[in-house]
């Protein structure tokens, strides 16, 4: 039944406008405005399917990471977007070196880095899997 549907994934933030500039601007990643009633992003990411973002009203941002990006280079991600004004996140438990990253390894998952859009939202990026 479902199985063969193309699902999608989609979250939500307070400001449509602000989003469309980090999303496309900040991270680089194709976003396209949709007019359907309201004002709908799509992000269209690489292979996957696409992700809509659409503005709630009593909107409260995630409290995990809603997005996750696998890179090849971790630190170097990190340091393009810091260049770029986004702040990475400090978790307690986490052994994160001064630029926010989190190693990998036995037990820990991948090495990983996580940062907020600009409704609070959590994204990460992380090594591949």
């Amino acid at each position: 039944m479902l199985d063969t549907s193309k699902a999608y994934s989609g979250f939500a933030v307070d400001d449509s406008a602000k989003a469309s500039e980090f999303y496309g601007g900040t991270l680089g990643l194709d976003v396209a405005v949709l007019d359907r009633g309201q004002q709908l992003l799509q992000l269209n990411l690489g292979r996957g399917q696409p992700i809509l973002i659409y503005t709630k009203p009593d909107f409260t941002p995630a409290t995990y990471t809603i997005l996750n990006f696998p890179v090849e280079d971790v630190e170097a991600t990190v340091d393009e977007l810091t260049a770029k004004g986004v702040e990475f996140e400090r978790y307690e438990g986490f052994d994160q070196d001064a630029k926010g990253i989190a190693p990998g390894g036995e037990g820990r998952g991948p090495t990983i880095a996580w940062f907020r859009d600009p409704a609070g939202n959590i994204l990460a990026i992380h090594e591949d899997l």
